[in-house]
Parts: C-alpha cells; sequence; structure tokens
C-alpha cells in the first residue's frame, strides 16, 4: 500500500512539471530579444511585435517602409504619410501623448523619439510595464542606422537592410553627380515670421552640403538661427529656398517677399525654390528625395551628367 501511494505522488509530479515549466517560460520568455536603444536603456522586445505604437511622424513613415502596415495600430496626431496611416487611432501629440489612449491600444512595442517624446511619458509607460524603444537620429548616418534599428526589433532586418543599402546608392549618386561643380551659396529658410533658418549640425545643413550648395549660415552653432534680412543680404545667397513647416503648403508669398531685394544674386538671377516640407524635415527614408530635390536645384541637370 506504501508503495503504492509512492507510485501515486511521483507519478503527480511528473504530471505538475509540465505546468510548471510552462509558467516558468511565461515568467521568462526564451524568444524575447534585449536591445538598447538612444537613450541607453534596455529594452525587452517580444519577436516580430504584433501591435506597435509610433510616437512620432518620421517613425511612423518610417515603419510604413519596412513593411509593417498592418502591425502599426496607433500613431500622434501628426503623423499624416502616407495616406493609409489617416485610418489608424491617434494617441496625442509628439510632445503631448496620452497614455491612457497608449496603454488602451494594448501594444507589444512603443517606438519613440528623443527629439520631441517628453522623456518621463516614456519612463511611464515603461514602470507600465510596456517596451519602449526610443530613437535619436541626429544625423543622415544615425536616421540609416536607425532604418535597420527598427528593422531588427520588429523582425523586418532584411527590407531593413535593402532600404538602407538603395538609400546609400541614391546619396552616393548625388555626390558623384555634383562633383566637381562650383558651389552656389544657400539660404535655407524654415520660417518667415521670425525668419528662420538652418545652423550647423542640422540635417538640412548636411544635405545642402551633400546637393553640392554652401549654407550661409552653416557656421552658426545654434541649430535653427533667427536671422534678420539684414545679415541674409550681406552674405549674398546665390539661392534662395523655401521650406515650410505648414505641410503641402503651396503657398508662392514666401517668395514673393524676396523679390522687392534685387540686389540679392538669388534674387537677380531668379534662383528663388519652394520645397516641400515633407521631403525635406523628417528623418525619414523619403530625406533621400529631398536631396536629390536639392541637388536638381543647385545643379540642374546633373542626373543625366552623372
Amino acid at each position: 500500500m506504501a508503495s503504492a501511494c509512492v507510485i501515486a505522488v511521483k507519478a503527480g509530479v511528473r504530471a505538475l512539471i509540465p505546468g510548471m515549466l510552462l509558467l516558468f517560460l511565461s515568467a521568462f520568455p526564451v524568444e524575447a530579444a534585449l536591445y538598447t536603444d538612444a537613450l541607453g536603456r534596455i529594452v525587452n522586445i517580444p519577436p516580430s511585435p504584433q501591435r506597435i505604437v509610433s510616437l512620432a511622424p518620421n517613425i511612423t513613415e518610417t515603419l510604413f517602409a519596412l513593411g509593417l502596415d498592418r502591425e502599426i495600430v496607433g500613431v500622434t496626431t501628426d503623423s499624416a504619410w502616407p495616406e493609409a496611416v489617416r485610418d489608424l487611432p491617434r494617441v496625442g501629440g509628439l510632445a503631448s501623448l496620452s497614455l491612457e489612449r497608449i496603454i488602451a491600444l494594448d501594444p507589444d512595442c512603443i517606438i519613440g523619439t528623443a527629439d520631441g517624446n517628453p522623456r518621463e511619458t516614456v519612463l511611464q509607460l515603461e514602470r507600465a510595464g510596456f517596451p519602449v524603444y526610443v530613437t535619436n537620429p541626429r544625423d543622415l548616418d544615425d536616421m540609416l542606422a536607425m532604418i535597420v534599428n527598427l528593422g531588427v526589433i520588429t523582425g523586418k532586418r532584411d527590407r531593413a537592410e535593402d532600404l538602407v543599402r538603395d538609400l546609400r546608392r541614391r546619396i552616393d549618386a548625388v555626390s558623384a553627380g555634383v562633383n566637381n561643380r562650383q558651389l552656389p551659396r544657400v539660404f535655407f529658410q524654415i520660417a518667415a515670421d521670425p525668419l528662420i533658418t538652418v545652423g550647423r549640425g542640422t540635417f538640412h545643413d548636411r544635405l545642402i552640403e551633400l546637393a553640392g550648395g554652401i549654407n550661409i549660415f552653416g557656421h552658426s552653432p545654434v541649430r535653427y538661427p533667427r536671422v534678420g534680412v539684414e545679415r541674409v543680404i550681406a552674405e549674398e545667397p546665390q539661392a534662395i529656398i523655401v521650406a515650410s513647416m505648414n505641410r503641402g503648403d503651396n503657398d508662392q508669398s514666401a517668395l514673393d517677399r524676396w523679390r522687392r531685394w534685387s540686389n540679392i544674386p538669388a534674387v537677380s538671377s531668379g534662383r528663388l525654390y519652394r520645397i516641400d516640407a515633407d521631403i525635406i524635415h523628417q528623418p525619414t527614408p523619403r530625406i533621400v528625395d529631398g536631396l536629390e530635390l536639392l541637388a536638381d536645384l543647385l545643379h540642374p541637370g546633373w542626373r543625366e551628367e552623372d
């Protein structure tokens, strides 16, 4: 009788082991991976996440470029491209995120940006148990690295690497196409009232350089300095490019304002241009479209001669 009891107990223990093992594995998922984000935080993200919330428009665009249309379940109010994004739930603005809306979407991966998202919001989401991966691209190389990193954490590494190879090829083609050409002096305007341009360390400054131009305020340590018209006139820009902060704005009045100063070389030669803000302001794959357009404006025909 005693031996029968022992056998029964052993059988019961054996029956419990699979259940205990499942509990152990669920508490410590073997497939989850650890990644270090731009804030230096270790983030535990499940493989190929299925419910992604984007906390910035440039992240939204990049995720769509990686083919994650179905996995994106929430975006910010300022996410406007591609067109499919318009049907997605909104979680607030870049700097005014709604914790309640984000949590209600039950994401298994949240991707944010250090340049805009409040750090405390990120930490609150982290404390609530959600994996939040933060990016912080500061230049073109950072942006390309961000694309690969997002591909890795979302299970789209091959697609991300293919995309980056193509973007690098196009960037190199622009550099080669404008090489050995005379470099025009460029004034790049991003706001009119007050008049704001771009300084050293901005994406715009680097794009102007790659497109074969000289940013007349590229020496400024202020990333987005306010300047006066008199300073612009004194710098004698040979091309003036206006990029409106208002998406889709086709108003030509910003260019008309410059035509009154005919002594500016850019005005006297008719080199006044508008450029779509969507392809120049955000660190996304489309910024290479902006680079190619800048090269078209500064060096017409560079594509055919390349």
